[in-house]
């Protein structure tokens, strides 16, 4: 193989310098004489150069797109591409739980085979200035958590145990979202996914938005228009796993007086309904 190709084989073989001077003298003279006979142009045709030419260009056109599309870091849900939703999924490690069906993420692409968590230039940040702009904002797909105190408003019973629980089950955790669309307060609504070693059995891939629901921690998402459950076949879980934690009046199905209400009613009474059945003039998250 010839490399580069305008070398000359001769030039790395010190005998054929020796029983050739005569001819390299004049070649010499040739060459000064005329410039454009410093390259072996016809060497740049010859298979031994084009083809490793064309695999180095081809590798590392490769690995330019398999890094963008599979190691590049997303900072927020802003930031991810149209063309990412409903066909792509994100991992990552949870950096903080805002309410009892959202949390947000700091994305790691590729996980730990990508080095996030030993190399040393790939370590989840852990104080708020670092964090801020650079996390995933995250509502849960087909859920609907009673409502924490927000800007004077009352919180809602069985809230605070919705809460603890959501922080404990994915503080410091690695999940991994399938993400469906943006909302309108730069989140992205997805079903999350993770694995815990303590649950039975263990490392079972469970689904927060049903395990949330079976527990009595939420209501399946009500709306008019705009629910996202992640598919039909989604929908019917949750359903099936709402009416067995009500039928068994687990959690927030506990104690159902006449006042009761499901995180849906609490919004339309608050007049803080979703933009998508009110105009777009939400403010409740």
């Amino acid at each position: 193989m010839r490399w580069p190709p305008w070398s000359s084989e001769s030039n790395n073989d010190d005998q054929n310098k020796e029983s050739n001077s005569i001819f390299s003298r004049s070649a010499t003279t040739t060459t000064t004489n005329n410039p454009s006979s410093y390259l072996d142009w016809a060497a740049f045709a010859e298979p031994r150069t084009l083809i490793p030419t064309v695999l180095l260009t081809s590798g590392i056109l490769f690995g330019l797109r398999f890094h963008r599309r599979y190691l590049r870091r997303i900072p927020d849900a802003p930031s991810i591409s149209p063309s990412f939703l409903r066909r792509r999924s994100v991992f990552g490690k949870v950096t903080s739980v805002g309410d009892g069906d959202n949390f947000r993420i700091f994305h790691t692409p590729g996980g730990r085979i990508a080095g996030w968590g030993w190399l040393p230039w790939k370590k989840v940040p852990t104080n708020k200035k670092e964090l801020k702009d650079n996390t995933i904002h995250i509502r849960l797909a087909g859920v609907d958590a009673p409502e924490l105190a927000h800007f004077g408003r009352p919180e809602q019973p069985f809230a605070r145990e919705t809460h603890a629980w959501l922080t404990e089950y994915l503080s410091n955790r690695r999940v991994r979202a399938s993400v469906y669309k943006q909302d309108q307060y730069n989140r992205v609504v997805a079903s999350v996914f993770v694995r815990r070693a303590f649950d039975f059995p263990p490392f079972r891939r469970r689904d927060v938005s049903y395990e949330m629901l079976r527990r009595g921690l939420a209501t399946v998402y009500e709306a008019k228009v705009g629910a996202e459950y992640g598919g039909d076949a989604m929908e019917k879980k949750y359903r099936r796993a709402e009416w067995w934690a009500k039928r068994r009046s687990k959690g927030l199905w506990k104690d159902i007086g006449p006042d009761w209400e499901s995180p849906r009613e609490y919004k339309t009474r608050m007049g803080k309904s979703d933009p998508v059945e009110n105009g777009g003039k939400s403010k409740i998250k």
